[in-house]
């Protein structure tokens, strides 16, 4: 009989026990079955893995005992079931044991009124599995567009290999009572609460509940990512199988977009950015842009652009991301331009309209700034550069504005700019902004 370092999902033995403490009788499967699918679903915003195993068990007519061992591994054994896959009405689970003072070894009861080979499918939680994802964001020669490329990164430390598994990755956030590395380390397995196991029970049904496997939904070639909302939820599957090995990581591709519109776009804030005028890459998720079929998950997005000749490509940066939904449209900080930038002046100052109290102490009065800025832009390539001034104060009105654009009000303590520059061209801007200090505030 072969023999593997864990029973179950990530390969079981099943071994007859005739003598010693865990003796139960003679246990009527003696061969380990070779599994025939094995599928993970393994939530990124908790260390959680729901793991379906399936594999042909021959049982006997009469009572089966079965004994398994996940030594090593990261399984919560509290969550452990076994249900057939064909003849249900004539084959019985009717328990799972754990032998005393023996850790990670357990029973099960099964009663059969038929004798052969059974399909079976074995589920439980496991520790141990995490995705993580990214993407690698191309440009055009114009910088018009892009090509974007997604993939998931799966680690595994659960203690097991998983061979040609197939993976799922559920995006969005679920909430525990505990945690199953926790509950994979307690010595007794009932030691749980009842409540935390009912509610853990509840929340395998949901999962269990999720779209079949791939070979149930008769998905054909070529490989590809399935994409399907399920509420407060979106469920990647990738097609295909891998093979994942204990200790390993794994990149797996997600999807591509072609010809995905973008904008550059260069900001200028001190208050946010310092001396520097920092580029953006915006896009939408949508599907004028090539996208919208999914949520995007966090992760980061490196960007390069590829040269004239068509072969190399450019690094331009990278930006750690937000989960991404539907609609929305985001941007992307590739750092400092070097061929964008922006140097206001204060070109005059001068305090006027002051007001006094009765014993002469100045109670108010107009602050008067006047500045230019100047907007170059040295790049081969037309640039919309977008410039944001702060206030101190609520109160305040621009004068005397000038220049190729004008300012706009984005809140009570901001304005900006923006405008197009033709490559290697400069542009000037002039403004005059008074504020309203101290009881000149509710003069003005």
């Amino acid at each position: 009989m072969k023999r593997l370092k864990v029973c179950l999902c990530l390969v079981p033995f099943f071994v007859a026990v005739a003598a010693g403490p865990l003796a139960y009788g003679n246990i009527d499967l003696v061969t380990l079955p070779e599994r025939e699918s094995v599928q993970l679903t393994i939530y990124n915003s908790a260390d959680l893995t729901l793991a379906r195993d399936r594999r042909p068990l021959t049982l006997s007519e009469g009572e089966n005992r079965l004994q398994f061992a996940w030594s090593g591994t990261l399984i919560d054994p509290t969550s452990l079931d076994m249900m057939p896959r064909a003849d249900a009405d004539r084959i019985h689970v009717l328990d799972i044991t754990y032998p005393p003072r023996v850790r990670n070894v357990g029973v099960w009861n099964i009663h059969s009124d038929i004798s052969g080979e059974v399909p079976m499918e074995i589920t439980f939680f496991t520790s141990g599995l995490t995705w993580d994802a990214y993407y690698i964001a191309t440009l055009s020669e114009d910088e018009s567009t892009m090509t974007l490329d997604g993939y998931v990164k799966v680690t595994n430390n659960s203690g097991e290999d998983y061979e040609n598994a197939q993976v799922r990755l559920v995006v969005g956030e679920i909430h525990l009572l505990d945690k199953i590395a926790d509950l994979a380390r307690r010595p007794d397995p009932y030691a749980t609460e009842p409540e935390v196991i009912r509610r853990r029970m509840e929340f395998m049904d949901r999962a269990r509940a999720l779209p079949m496997m791939a070979e149930d939904r008769e998905m054909a070639a070529p490989k590809e990512i399935i994409k399907e909302g399920l509420s407060e939820y979106f469920l990647y599957t990738i097609d295909g199988k891998e093979t994942i090995r204990d200790g390993w990581s794994k990149r797996l591709k997600s999807f591509d977009a072609e010809d995905v519109g973008v904008v550059n776009l260069y900001k200028f804030e001190q208050e946010r950015f310092g001396d520097d005028t920092v580029r953006f890459l915006r896009f939408s998720n949508d599907e004028e842009h090539n996208l919208g079929e999914t949520p995007l998950p966090d992760g980061t997005i490196n960007v390069f652009r590829r040269a004239e000749d068509g072969d190399r490509l450019h690094y331009l940066g990278a930006d750690d991301t937000r989960y991404i939904p539907v609609d929305q449209e985001v941007e992307l900080n590739l750092g400092p331009a070097r061929n964008v930038g922006v140097e206001p002046v204060l070109m005059d100052f001068a305090k006027e309209n002051f007001m006094f109290d009765n014993d002469g102490r100045i109670e108010g009065f107009d602050e008067v700034r006047t500045y230019e800025i100047e907007v170059r832009n040295l790049s081969e390539r037309p640039a919309i550069v977008e410039i944001r001034r702060n206030v101190d104060t609520n109160h305040w009105r621009i004068e005397d504005a000038a220049g190729p654009s004008r300012p706009e009000t984005i809140d009570q303590n901001t304005f900006e700019y923006e405008l197009e520059l033709d490559p290697h061209s400069t542009a000037t801007l002039t403004y005059t902004i008074r504020l309203y200090r101290g009881e000149r505030a509710d003069q003005r």
